[in-house]
């Protein structure tokens, strides 16, 4: 049976750029085992998998794929998948609503649609659970992960730990730009220090130069992705991480992140927290989305 897909790059306005998603748009029928080997097919950090919802009050259930796994939650493939889908709805005739809600192994994740003109070309999730933090790792371990030396990595306000908005990783703090762009995934130390905590990626991240910026790089060797140009879920982690700080403050804060510089595929994340009574009840993550290729999948 043909199947229909489309390619995007998404976190970018600009085709090559961003972090490349498959959407595979007529799910239905295919098994899990053709879904992981579609998506080790497209070999890109992941792929979506499009099925009607199981409540009719959601817009679609959503199953996400890296080459090697199914993954609960992911970023990117939520704001891809919502762009083609409502591209999908407009070019069929159908009404296309301000937002959809995917249902996902994480649970729900509401996906806010941005238009130019009467075209979708951007949408914002939100993440489906509130920020958990877990184990930490040493400062030597988090070092040795990213091919660093251990004055690489600041400890100032949290040290190098496992957090989680839906989908966990270990999430360390660099000391600066340029220890960022001499990171690397050292496949091995990877091996060792990541399964016993529960995660198969490192998120590095570095505050940047201007107010409210930060550069970031995730790395997860273990998961066939030496590097990902652009790791929404890990974003939102960290972002959510860095607002339930205590001198945090409270209220509504803006983020924007900078990802897929160091190896050529630029990518731009928009965040968004919000801080009420101590607690972090809300972590967005969006940007804009390039159609890039359509194709039909003969399975």
């Amino acid at each position: 049976m043909p199947r229909r897909y489309v390619t995007v790059d998404v976190f970018t306005d600009q085709a090559f750029g961003g972090n490349p998603l498959a959407v595979v748009l007529d799910a239905e029928g295919l098994t899990d085992a053709q879904m992981q080997a579609i998506a080790r097919e497209f070999g890109y950090s992941e792929s979506t998998f499009v099925l009607p919802p199981r409540d009719a009050a959601n817009t679609a259930r959503v199953r996400i794929f890296t080459p090697t796994r199914e993954v609960p939650f992911a970023g990117h493939p939520n704001v891809g998948t919502a762009v083609v889908l409502a591209r999908e709805w407009a070019r069929a005739g159908r009404s296309v609503p301000g937002h959809f809600v995917f249902e996902e192994g994480a649970g729900l994740v509401p996906v806010a649609l941005k238009n130019h003109g009467e075209v979708v070309v951007a949408a914002e999730l939100r993440a489906p659970e509130r920020l958990s933090i877990g184990a930490t790792v040493s400062v030597a371990d988090a070092a040795d992960c990213l091919g660093l030396v251990a004055s690489d990595v600041r400890v100032d306000d949290h040290a190098p730990c496992v957090a989680s908005v839906g989908l966990p990783f270990l999430i360390v703090e660099l000391a600066s730009r340029e220890a960022l762009r001499r990171a690397s995934a050292e496949r091995s130390v990877h091996a060792r220090v990541l399964p016993p905590i529960g995660v198969d990626g490192v998120h590095a991240y570095v505050r940047g130069t201007n107010a409210g910026e930060w550069h970031a790089r995730m790395f997860a060797p273990l998961d066939a992705m030496p590097e990902d140009p652009a790791t929404g879920s890990a974003n939102a982690a960290m972002i959510a991480m860095r607002a339930a700080l205590p001198n945090a403050g409270e209220g509504e804060r803006m983020w924007l992140i900078r990802q897929g510089e160091d190896m050529g595929r630029p990518s731009r994340l928009l965040g968004r927290t919000l801080r009420e009574a101590g607690a972090v009840t809300s972590v967005h993550v969006g940007g804009s989305v390039v159609v890039m290729m359509a194709g039909v999948l003969h399975v």
